[in-house]
């Protein structure tokens, strides 16, 4: 049974983009004043510094897990919090679990989408190949050795609604598409689901692989060499998942031996990644900054704005989290 609808809505901000998305809020709002359906948002606080938050009148929170996991222990009314990031660990590990945490899901397809077949049809099409040629003193007239993906396969582990994003667009370049998901169960337009402990058949059906796991403790270290050595030589590896779940010296060490073309990586064990690290000075390997498919603060008060709907009538919240799985 629902609850009395709730007129009024108190909600604090603690983000980065504290103003941004007080901003893109009060816009959302105002364009849907008409509209008897969603309660009135109240802004009580919007502030980038977790210093700043009076725990105690905390209810409901639009926040970076990152920023909300130095005060959340403290919010003892805390009934909701919609997170800003599609990953949420730093919450989920966080030991508070008396509350309902919402992640930040359906905005992110577009935006990968464009990530992953930048880097593929870059690779496919040996657009470096062709610039060097350019580039050459004279310069070169020579067709560049090219790999369509026409034909292909491409892997996505981590088979979500991020992953089923980038369907459509394989599809349309005539690729097939296979996945991995931990139970394994069929999803639509997928040629064959693979389970997590079938990771190297998998590994050894796929063309190009990408990676789109979720941040758990069942995933650090899943991608290592013994995964690596499984790809085929001309495989391109995308992670856009998390960091942990790649084993960097398998990584670097199943390059060296060509056991992939190449990786692309935007998201690592420690970010900003070290300058001192390997992956910036590898000939095989692209480094991106965790920018594969961010946040923007419009997509955070749409989403919210939805929820609230629902939590004003007592309605099940879409994108929660399960803090027993850890996603």
């Amino acid at each position: 049974m629902t609850r009395p609808f709730l007129p009024a809505l108190p909600i604090t901000i603690l983000s980065q983009n504290a103003d941004a998305i007080r901003t893109e809020l009060h816009t959302a709002m105002k364009k849907n004043s008409c509209s008897k359906a969603g309660p009135e948002v109240v802004i009580r606080q919007a502030t980038d510094t977790p210093s700043q938050i009076n725990c105690d009148a905390v209810e409901v929170m639009i926040a970076d897990p990152d920023l909300a996991a130095q005060i959340i222990p403290d919010c003892t009314n805390l009934t909701w919090c919609q997170s800003t990031w599609a990953g949420n660990a730093p919450l989920l590990n966080g030991g508070k679990t008396d509350y309902t945490l919402t992640a930040l899901r359906g905005v992110f397809g577009p935006l990968m989408r464009e990530y992953v077949f930048a880097y593929l049809l870059q690779h496919a099409r040996n657009l470096d190949g062709f610039a060097e040629q350019q580039a050459a003193t004279p310069p070169r007239w020579e067709s560049a050795t090219r790999m369509p993906l026409r034909g292909q396969t491409l892997g996505i582990i981590g088979v979500g609604d991020i992953g089923k994003a980038l369907m459509p667009v394989a599809q349309s370049f005539g690729m097939t598409v296979i996945g991995v998901s931990r139970s394994g169960n069929a999803v639509k337009g997928v040629e064959r689901m693979y389970a997590t402990a079938e990771l190297h058949q998998f590994a050894q059906q796929a063309d190009h692989v990408v990676n789109l796991m979720p941040d758990t403790p069942g995933t650090y270290g899943l991608l290592n060499e013994d995964f690596f050595a499984c790809l085929k030589p001309h495989s391109i590896f995308i992670n856009a998942g998390r960091g942990n779940a790649v084993d960097d010296e398998g990584l670097l060490s199943s390059l060296d031996k060509h056991h992939l073309a190449h990786a692309v990586l935007d998201v690592f064990t420690q970010e900003p990644l070290p300058s001192s690290h390997p992956f910036w000075r590898h000939p095989k390997v692209t480094v991106t900054a965790h920018t594969a498919a961010e946040s923007r603060p419009a997509d955070v008060a749409s989403v919210f704005l939805d929820n609230a709907t629902r939590f004003a009538h007592g309605d099940t919240l879409l994108y929660q989290c399960d803090f027993a799985k850890g996603y």
